[in-house]
């Protein structure tokens, strides 16, 4: 279904079922799967890959070049979409900036009105960003993550799994997985227990969590915490140690 007065280029690729919205404007060299629905004025730009089932809201803009400097116009980057995305009011979702290069989204996430995925960002399977969350160039969030409003992602950072990013938040480090994370900077303010029952862990492994979270407030070294974390025998606490010795940027602490 190709509303009459959309814009579709001769080497783009429609999948069965394929609807698109009027004035939408779908660009050379993108591929759209199966049953994928582009409301009204919604445009898919070049070089852009998606999967089935996505839903692209009006005004949205999925795989635009990117806002930065070095970028040069000739690139060809791509931005990569899994299945069953949900893309809401003018989101934008930018390629990436170098030659071979590329944005991706996984399967399964809601970006509400107007979040913002910069170019060569790496976003995980069932990650929520609420109204005006943005993350900067090469930013990953890992699944399960939920970014509330207005949030801010500084470049290279990473958010952990199943992390939650309070309303507002400025995050210049690293998001630590399983944890609520809130401020202006962003610090750790405890585990996120709703998120933690909702995705099926156990006691057991909440408890782990508890005490290796415990183990960042006292003082110790964290080289000796990490130690002692991957000796507990917590799958989950050894992929928290995991993420916090992988850090490039540092992490946000908990706070006081």
């Amino acid at each position: 279904m190709i509303h009459a007065s959309a814009i579709v280029a001769a080497g783009a690729r429609l999948g069965a079922g394929v609807n698109i919205g009027p004035c939408a404007v779908i660009e050379e060299d993108v591929v759209l799967g199966e049953g994928c629905e582009i409301a009204a004025h919604a445009v898919i730009k070049r070089h852009t890959r998606m999967g089935v089932r996505n839903r692209v809201a009006e005004h949205a803009v999925i795989g635009g070049d990117p806002q930065d400097l070095k970028f040069s116009a000739g690139t060809l980057s791509h931005a990569e979409i899994g299945d069953d995305n949900v893309f809401r009011e003018g989101v934008t979702v930018h390629r990436g900036s170098r030659a071979g290069s590329r944005t991706r989204i996984g399967n399964g996430c809601f970006l509400m009105a107007y979040a913002h995925v910069a170019h060569d960002c790496v976003v995980g399977d069932q990650v929520v960003m609420v109204n005006y969350a943005g993350i900067s160039g090469e930013a990953i969030v890992q699944d399960g993550a939920f970014l509330s409003g207005f949030v801010g992602v500084h470049q290279f950072c990473r958010i952990g799994r199943l992390a939650m990013i309070g309303g507002h938040t400025k995050l210049v480090q690293d998001a630590l997985p399983f944890c609520i994370t809130d401020g202006n900077p962003g610090r750790a303010r405890g585990l996120n227990l709703t998120g933690l029952r909702r995705a099926g862990f156990s006691r057991e492994e909440i408890a782990a969590l508890k005490e290796a979270y415990r183990m960042l407030h006292v003082h110790m070294p964290l080289e000796e915490a990490l130690a002692r974390m991957k000796k507990m025998g917590s799958t989950a606490v050894t992929e928290f140690a995991g993420f916090i010795s992988a850090s490039k940027r540092g992490f946000a602490h908990p706070g006081s």
